[in-house]
């Protein structure tokens, strides 16, 4: 987690609350103070200003916001002040749906008390060591963030103790309940303390959330919050998923496909600023750095260069960013995605103004796509794919590009260049003006060629990934089926298909088989594949992508995955609940799986010893 990401809205914002409240009027414990002034906010969201005042009187509280409006702060800064740094053990439980989000948290909770001595926030999900969760445990993490099912597992076995637990959190209810976990809340709730505070954060109050709210919270303070969308309609948005290796060749290939004036990249650190700007530097962009470490003369000197047009790119932070208004700036590349959607909204305002057309691309990795899906809920519209341009468009562009270039140059006086070239082409006879005209723009690219030669195209594994989604789960195991429904055209067709890599699944280079499992949860239990993959893959730790096919019945489904799972996982997805059912998993005797072929020779199965389990279900 980093610095400069984590709080909310920017001072001078059309997003920031309405009134005059800044973290320094709250009364939060120093060390919280200190920790929020060494990440440069001052003003809290709106959920923040609503709700941490009310949490700090040791309230119960209902609050009723999207993802992305700072909700983590609202209940992350109450709690640490609250927190009896003497006390060993979880003093506060936070429930997440997933374990994307239950890291997210916990990481969030250790930026913001850093300042705290000792301070832990453990993440507790299923498919990460229990070994390692056990260890925390034992070691008094006083803030515990989790998903549900492995947080049963700790109460049942006994190693999560709640006796000292003062606090109760409940983060985005409303997804817990539409992934099949409403009856485990309410079993971890029942085995919660009486005296403690709750509470409850969902994007909308379904009956069954409002229940639950009746049932376990007293006298809750209501907080409803409803974020400001003033994005312009002449800002065209789209993202782009990329892992952070990836990132910086993606930036380079930005800019040489986009064409822009001037260009603003928010990184999330002063540090990444300064990484981003030299690598541009050093592929000859005229880039710059901006963040809170410079001084303000040297802040404003680089805002006017940009401004003048001697410097095309402009690196910077959220905070460093506040106010700014280039005319210029026609791209805004979030290099480092924001933590909320205020903060989106504020990033991309910095282009498209006054009626002027702007861009804004967004680079997520795999955890962040829960940002993009609040981002466009809370727009009431989509981002769209960022597609690179072919190789012939990106060339033709280019030409385009310098012709107008030396459009504007023809305008200018050359009187004395012209001189000297002069003097060169009678000193060297039978030039060709061509040639010396090329021999120039040469120079002036840096010797580089001026067509490119190879297409700027997405990662391989982007490439694969963007084939598996939108479609149904599973159909790329389709296509080692024969179009017979399946059977195949006759028994010698199987040892072709298991020569032939790309049947099963592809796992750190290796082939793997498939095999179909049987699961107790269909149709009539209201599941969709969509809550069968989620549950699986937040609980057991399997990604999504090595799951195979799902075929839905009334009463049970089938669904293909890795073969030679270790027996603690397949143990463990007997636990897991969708819409409340039980997984009740087990082996699929009738049939094989479509589509997956034998292992390779020199291929292996998943190790199943269930120390390699890490290593085997987390990329």
């Amino acid at each position: 987690m980093s610095d400069e990401e984590i709080i909310g809205p920017e001072e001078g914002d059309s997003t920031n609350n309405e009134n005059d409240l800044a973290f320094t009027d709250l009364p939060l414990a120093i060390e919280v103070q200190e920790a929020i002034e060494a990440i440069g906010y001052e003003t809290p969201s709106p959920i923040q200003a609503e709700a941490i005042p009310y949490l700090l009187e040791g309230r119960d509280l209902l609050g009723v916001a999207d993802t992305g409006t700072g909700k983590t702060a609202a209940f992350g800064l109450p709690i640490l002040t609250n927190l009896d740094q003497k006390g060993g053990g979880p003093q506060a439980l936070c429930l997440t749906p997933t374990r994307e989000l239950a890291i997210q948290v916990a990481e969030a909770m250790e930026t913001f008390g850093n300042r705290i001595r000792g301070f832990q926030a453990l993440p507790i999900y299923g498919g990460s060591d229990y070994g390692k969760q056990i260890r925390g445990l034992k070691n008094g993490a006083p803030v515990v963030v989790g998903t549900p099912g492995r947080i049963m597992d700790h109460i049942n076995k006994g190693t999560l103790k709640l006796d000292k637990v003062k606090t109760m959190v409940l983060d985005e209810a409303d997804e817990m309940l539409s992934m099949g976990f409403i009856d485990d809340i309410e079993w971890i709730l029942e085995h919660m303390p009486e005296e403690r505070q709750t509470a409850l954060f969902s994007a909308t109050m379904p009956a069954p959330i409002r229940k639950i709210c009746e049932k376990y919270m007293r006298d809750p303070a209501e907080v409803r919050i409803k974020v400001k969308t003033s994005i312009s309609p002449n800002i065209r948005q789209r993202y782009l998923k990329r892992r952070n290796p990836e990132k910086p060749q993606t930036l380079l290939n930005i800019l040489e496909a986009e064409e822009y004036d001037g260009v603003l990249v928010f990184a999330k650190t002063k540090n990444g600023t300064m990484e981003i700007a030299e690598r541009l530097q050093a592929r000859g962009y005229a880039a710059e750095a901006l963040n809170g470490d410079l001084p303000q003369n040297r802040r404003e000197k680089i805002v006017n260069s940009l401004k003048q047009g001697r410097i095309d790119v402009l690196v910077a932070t959220d905070v460093a960013a506040r106010g700014l208004d280039v005319e210029r700036i026609s791209l805004v590349v979030n290099y480092d995605a924001p933590f909320d959607v205020e903060s989106y909204v504020h990033r991309i305002g910095r282009t498209g103004r006054a009626g002027r057309s702007g861009d804004a691309i967004l680079l997520l990795t795999g955890k962040e796509t829960r940002l993009m899906r609040s981002i466009e809920r809370v727009m009431g519209g989509r981002i769209d794919r960022y597609e690179f341009p072919s190789l012939e468009d990106l060339n033709q562009q280019k030409v385009q590009r310098f012709f107008v270039r030396l459009d504007e140059a023809m305008k200018k006086d050359f009187t004395e260049y012209s001189e000297v070239l002069a003097k060169y082409i009678e000193e060297k006879e039978g030039v060709d003006p061509l040639q010396l005209a090329a021999a120039l723009a040469n120079m002036e690219a840096g010797s580089k060629p001026f067509y490119l030669k190879k297409a700027l195209d997405k990662p391989r594994r982007e490439r694969e990934r963007d084939n598996e989604r939108g479609r149904d789960r599973g159909r790329g195991n389709d296509r080692g089926r024969d179009r017979d429904g399946g059977r195949g055209r006759g028994r010698d067709n199987e040892r072709g298909r298991d020569r032939r890599r790309g049947r099963g699944i592809e796992f750190e280079g290796k082939e793997v088989a498939l095999k179909s499992y049987r699961l107790e949860v269909g149709e009539s239990h209201g599941a969709g594949k969509g809550d069968i993959v989620g549950a699986i893959a937040n609980e057991a730790g399997l990604e999504a992508r090595y799951m195979g096919k799902i075929r839905m019945f009334d009463r049970h489904s089938f669904i293909d995955l890795p073969e030679g799972m270790p027996r603690e996982v397949f143990d463990l997805l007997q636990t897991v609940r969708v819409r409340g059912q039980s997984l009740q998993i087990s082996e699929d005797k009738g049939r094989r799986p479509a589509g997956s072929g034998k292992f390779d020779r020199g291929s292996r199965k998943f190790d199943k010893k269930p120390r390699r389990r890490k290593e085997s279900f987390r990329k």
